[in-house]
């Protein structure tokens, strides 16, 4: 899968982690990507948008 396109952002209450960070890029049409920002030439999840919205959600209200 091609994600040379990809626009990755860290979630702003990623900050006090000390690296322990997650990137998103949500530009692609069709997927989100989801990397580690310790290893950005590493793995990447490939998740459908709406699946990503509804871990979201859940992640919010827990």
């Amino acid at each position: 899968m091609d994600l040379t396109g990809a626009i990755w952002h860290k979630s702003t209450r990623s900050s006090g982690n000390q690296g322990d960070c997650v990137e998103v890029a949500d530009n692609l049409p069709g997927l989100v990507g989801v990397r580690d920002s310790k290893d950005p030439s590493g793995p990447v999840l490939v998740v459908a948008p709406a699946a990503w919205r509804s871990f979201v959600t859940f992640a919010k209200a827990h």
